[in-house]
C-alpha cells in the first residue's frame, strides 16, 4: 500500500468510524486518520490492521485486531485544537517479529514537552498501556524509536490508539509548522573568495579548476605564481590545463569587480593525494531515480551554475544509477529505451538511449567549470539491475577516463552474488581494490568514493584500497528522520577522516527530494527548517562530502541559503582535514568539536532529542581555555567574549553552529 493510498484509505475509514464516547466526546482511531504522512526509517512500508479486516497482530500473548505496526524508527505529526481530551490505547513488539533483539521505545510529545514515555520494550513483553491527557495541546508527536540499530525484521505498534476530542478532529501533518527563516545575509557585491585553500592534482593529468567567487559580475580573475603548465580564463575564473611536475605551488588569487577586490593564497599540490577537502557537488539519485537522462544532467549543471552554488565551491555533477543498460527485459524497468545488450563486442560498456554522448556530455560540463561524475557496480548488475563492472574493471575505467569522468561511485549491490553472502574482511576488500588499482594507473584523476554502506568497518581500510571516500553507514534517503544518529555514528570514525580520505554519511537531502520509498517525483523534503540547517551544520563539522541529491530545477530561496553559507563550507572544507569528534553530554545532546587550521575551533550544540533543550559548551569539552570569541556561523555574527562555556536553547533536532576564535589575555 502506498502513501497515497494509505492516504485515502485513511480518510474513508474516518469518515466510517467516528463514534462517541459515554461522555460525549467523538472518538477516532489512530489506523483511520491520514498515515501518508508518517516518517519512517527503512524500506518496509508500515502495516495496517483494522477491524473486519480478518487479520490481527499479537503483542506479547494479547491479540489486537486494530494496530498500526512499523519496523523501524518513525514519528508522526498531529495538529490539535486543543480540546482534544485523551489518547490512550496499547503499545508492544510485534510477537511475529523475526528478529529476537528488538528493542524499542515509544514517546509522545505534545507542545515541547514529553508527555508520556514507555519503558524499553523488547519482542514477547506484554502490551503497555497508554492513557495520555491532551487538553490544551496543539502539536502532538507520536514517535518511536528503534534501540537495536536494525530496520528489518520485527515492527512495533500502536494498537487500540484512538483519540476522544470535542472540537475538531486530530489531522496528522507532514511537519509541525515553523517558519523558513533565512538566517545568512545575501553576499555582498564585491568578491569573495570561497571554497578550499588546497587543492591536490597528480603531476601531468588533466587539470580543470573553477575559482568559486561570489560578487557581483563581471568579475575579473588573476591568478600570480600560476605553474607554467597551467592557464587562466580571466573572464571566467576557470583553471585548465595539465597538473605541474611533483610539488607544493603557492598561487596568489585575485577577484576584482566594480565593487572591491579580494585576494586569497591557493595551495596547489601536486603529487599522489587528490581530494584534500570533500568533494562537493550534487548527485542526481533522490531526485530522479530511474528518470535521470543527458538532459537532466545538463540541466543540473546549468542550474549550479546560475543559482550560484558554484559559486560557493560546488563542482561536481555526478550521475547515479540507471544510466548504463538494463541486460534483459523483464528486469526493472520496461522503458525500451534503457533495455539493450550491456557491453558491445568488444566488451565495452555502453549507455542507454538517454545518453546519445557520454564524452559530448562531459565536454559541456568541463567548458563551464564542472566536473563530471559517473556509477558503477562491482557486481554483474548494479543496484536497479543495470549493467555493472563485474569482470570488466580496468575496461570501464579505461573507459571512464576516456570519456572525461572525474569521479566515480562504486555501489556494492549484486556483489553479494559473487561472494555468496561471505563477508569475510578479504571479501569485502577485493572488488574496491580491483578498482582502485585500475583508476591510480589512469592518466586521469577521479575520486573514488566507495558505496557499502560501512560493511567491515570500511573507515578503517577504505584509503588502502585506494577511495578517497567511503559510506559509513546504510542508504539515509528512507529514514532521514535518523540524520543526527548517523552524524553521531559516523563522527566516532573520526580518526579515519583526513586529507584524501573521508568518511561520507550519505548525501544532503534537503529542499526538494523524491520519494525514496517508491522513486516518486520531488517533493518537499520532510525535514523541519531547523532539521535543514542542522543536517548541513553536521555534515560541515563532520568534514563529509557536501553532495546535495535535491531537485536542481526548484532551488527555492531557503535551500539555497542553507547550502550555501560561505563560512559553513569553510569549516567544512578547512585545510586541516580534522572531523569533529562527539562529546555525549546526555542521552540527548552532544557536542561535535571541529579543531580548525587557523587554531580556532568549530563547535556545534546537538539536540537530537523531540523536544528543546539546553545544551552547555564548556571549555574543558571543547579543549580550549581562557577568553573565546564566539561566532554564531549561520548568521555570520559574532556574539562577544566568552570565558568558561558557551550555552543555549537548542530545539529540537537541531544544531547550533558556533567558531570559537581565543583572543589574547590581558
Amino acid at each position: 500500500m502506498n502513501a497515497t493510498s494509505i492516504r485515502r484509505t485513511g480518510w474513508l475509514l474516518a469518515l466510517i468510524v467516528l463514534t462517541f464516547s459515554p461522555c460525549g466526546a467523538a472518538v477516532i482511531r489512530l489506523t483511520t486518520l491520514d498515515l501518508g504522512q508518517l516518517h519512517f526509517a527503512g524500506w518496509k512500508r508500515p502495516s495496517i490492521v483494522t477491524p473486519g479486516s480478518g487479520k490481527s497482530l499479537t503483542i506479547g500473548d494479547r491479540p489486537f485486531t486494530d494496530a498500526l505496526a512499523i519496523e523501524g524508527t518513525s514519528s508522526l505529526w498531529l495538529e490539535l485544537d486543543g480540546r482534544t481530551r485523551q489518547f490512550t490505547g496499547w503499545v508492544g513488539t510485534d510477537a511475529a517479529a523475526a528478529v529476537p533483539g528488538v528493542s524499542v521505545v515509544f514517546t509522545i510529545v505534545g507542545d515541547d514537552r514529553v508527555l508520556w514515555r514507555s519503558p524499553l520494550l523488547h519482542r514477547g513483553d506484554p502490551a503497555v498501556p497508554v492513557d495520555v491527557g491532551l487538553e490544551g495541546v496543539h502539536t502532538l508527536l507520536l514517535k518511536i524509536d528503534r534501540q537495536d540499530d536494525n530496520v528489518r525484521g520485527g515492527a512495533a505498534a500502536w494498537a487500540d490508539a484512538h483519540f476522544e476530542f470535542s472540537g475538531a478532529a486530530p489531522r496528522t501533518v507532514a511537519v509541525p509548522p515553523e517558519p523558513f527563516t533565512i538566517l545568512t545575509p545575501p553576499p555582498p557585491p564585491a568578491p569573495r573568495l570561497n571554497g578550499p585553500t588546497v587543492y591536490g592534482c597528480r603531476p601531468g593529468h588533466p587539470f580543470l579548476y573553477r575559482i568559486p567567487t561570489t560578487g557581483r559580475r563581471p568579475i575579473r580573475f588573476i591568478a600570480a605564481n600560476l605553474p607554467s603548465t597551467l592557464r587562466l580564463d580571466p573572464a571566467t575564473g576557470i583553471i585548465t590545463g595539465v597538473a605541474p611536475a611533483w610539488g607544493t605551488y603557492e598561487v596568489a588569487l585575485t577577484a576584482r569587480n566594480r565593487s572591491g577586490t579580494a585576494t586569497r593564497t591557493f595551495r596547489i599540490v601536486s603529487g599522489d593525494t587528490i581530494a584534500l577537502t570533500p568533494p562537493m557537488g550534487w548527485n542526481d539519485w533522490y531526485a530522479d531515480y530511474r528518470r535521470v537522462t543527458d538532459r537532466t544532467i545538463r540541466a543540473a549543471a546549468d542550474a549550479m551554475l546560475a543559482s550560484g552554488m558554484a559559486d560557493v565551491g560546488y563542482a561536481y555533477v555526478n550521475i547515479d544509477d540507471c544510466w548504463a543498460r538494463v541486460p534483459a527485459a523483464g528486469g526493472r524497468t520496461r522503458d525500451p529505451r534503457r533495455i539493450g545488450p550491456g557491453r558491445d563486442a568488444g566488451g565495452n560498456l555502453l549507455p542507454n538511449a538517454y545518453f546519445p554522448d557520454m564524452a559530448a556530455l562531459t565536454a559541456y560540463l568541463h567548458s563551464r567549470g564542472l566536473k563530471a561524475g559517473i556509477y558503477s557496480s562491482p557486481g554483474p548488475v548494479t543496484c536497479a539491475g543495470y549493467a555493472g563492472s563485474y569482470q570488466h574493471e580496468e575496461q570501464d575505467a579505461r573507459q571512464f577516463a576516456a570519456w572525461g569522468f572525474d569521479f566515480l561511485k562504486y555501489d556494492w549491490c549484486s556483489y553479494e552474488r559473487v561472494t555468496r553472502g561471505v563477508d569475510t574482511l578479504d571479501a569485502l576488500q577485493r572488488p574496491y581494490r580491483v578498482m582502485g588499482d585500475a583508476l591510480r594507473h589512469l592518466p586521469r584523476d577521479l575520486v573514488f568514493n566507495l558505496c557499502q554502506y560501512g560493511r567491515g568497518s570500511v573507515w578503517k581500510w577504505g584509503a588502502s584500497v585506494g577511495a578517497n571516500c567511503w559510506r559509513t553507514s546504510r542508504d539515509l534517503g528512507g529514514e532521514l528522520n535518523r540524520f543526527l544518529d548517523v552524524a553521531l555514528a559516523n563522527s566516532r570514525h573520526a580518526a579515519w577522516s583526513g586529507p584524501g580520505a573521508w568518511n561520507d554519511p550519505d548525501y544532503l537531502q534537503i529542499g526538494f527530494v523524491g520519494d525514496a520509498h517508491g522513486g516518486g517525483l520531488p517533493r518537499p523534503c520532510p525535514l523541519t527548517p531547523t532539521e535543514q540547517y542542522a543536517f548541513m551544520s553536521a555534515w560541515s563539522l563532520m568534514a563529509a562530502p557536501l553532495i546535495y541529491s535535491g531537485d536542481m530545477g526548484h532551488l527555492d530561496a531557503f535551500t539555497l541559503n542553507v547550502l550555501c553559507n560561505p563560512e559553513v563550507i569553510a569549516i567544512d572544507q578547512d585545510p586541516l582535514g580534522r572531523s569533529a569528534q562527539p562529546v555525549i553530554l546526555t542521552a540527548d545532546t552532544f557536542l561535535l568539536v571541529k579543531p580548525l587550521a587557523d587554531g580556532s575551533v568549530a563547535v556545534g550544540l546537538c539536540n537530537r532529542g523531540d523536544v528543546s533543550t539546553v545544551v552547555h559548551a564548556r571549555w574543558s569539552d571543547v579543549r580550549v581555555d581562557g577568553p573565546q570569541r564566539v561566532r554564531d556561523v549561520w548568521p555570520e555574527r559574532d556574539l562577544g567574549s566568552f570565558t568558561g562555556e558557551f550555552s543555549a536553547t537548542v530545539p529540537r533536532h537541531g544544531v547550533r553552529l558556533l567558531r570559537l576564535t581565543p583572543l589574547a589575555r590581558n
